[in-house]
């Protein structure tokens, strides 16, 4: 679940929905930016499908005992979130092996941390499966900046889909860390400066840079738990009694 927290109510926000919104803002990026226009379907699938081991997992948010909230997926037990990676990487393999590569790239790109056992079994794997699936596809050495291209459009699309979802709409005052000083991923065509988002008002974003062949328009569905009911009923049963809502969000 990604979870933006008020003063008396969590908004949850399903992974898969999410990574269809960045879908949504991958289809409506301008030609030129995919590079190689035949790897373009491949790209949006993997955009699109990025996410999709988290479907079984966001079907039962689960509260964490520690920090006295939901759990997010930032802070979900490592191990079972590895496994259920594992089980989106497959099912994304079955639709596309660039895709499939490149959520793989993904993924072991933020999942650092040596000491966890399940992480060492999980980088050896995807490196392993990495370097195979580059074999059938034959990306030679003159695909890895393509390759690596396509990547970073994936995280800008995740990262501003992200946006909307963790930071209070309209309210440019308490933005999450991850975009304080932009979005990470440098492309050529900003110059290599970061591109950084702002709300416009609250249905609003605007891009310092927008690759967006126009404006785009998404809703994204989402609940909003009071947390009076979840110290009633649990959050299981106040999570499936919430019913879902829908944000419009504009990008330009």
């Amino acid at each position: 679940m990604i979870i933006l927290e008020r003063e008396q109510s969590y908004c949850l926000v399903k992974q898969n929905d999410h990574a269809h919104i960045a879908g949504e803002i991958a289809k409506n990026c301008k030609n030129e930016y995919f590079f190689d226009v035949n790897r373009s379907q491949e790209v949006l699938m993997a955009i699109q499908e990025h996410d999709r081991g988290w479907i079984d997992l966001d079907s039962s948010p689960v509260w964490n005992d520690k920090s006295d909230k939901p759990y997010s997926f930032i802070d979900y037990p490592l191990p079972l979130k590895i496994s259920f990676y594992k089980k989106g990487l497959d099912e994304v393999e079955k639709m596309s092996k660039y895709a499939r590569l490149l959520c793989s790239l993904h993924y072991t790109s933020f999942i650092q941390d040596p000491n966890e056992p399940a992480v060492r079994e999980f980088l050896q794997e995807e490196k392993q499966r990495q370097e195979q699936l580059k074999k059938d596809l034959q990306l030679m050495d003159k695909s890895e900046e393509t390759l690596m291209y396509h990547l970073d459009l994936l995280k800008f699309c995740d990262y501003l889909s992200l946006y909307i979802c963790l930071n209070e709409p309209g309210d440019n005052n308490k933005i999450h860390p991850f975009f304080r000083n932009g979005f990470p991923q440098l492309f050529a065509f900003v110059t290599d400066n970061p591109i950084v988002a702002h709300w416009s008002n609250q249905e609003t974003v605007s891009l310092s840079f927008s690759p967006l062949k126009n404006k785009v328009e998404v809703s994204l569905p989402y609940k909003e738990i009071m947390k009076d009911n979840i110290e009633e009923h649990g959050i299981l049963l106040a999570y499936k009694d919430t019913s879902v809502s829908f944000r419009k969000i504009k990008f330009q």
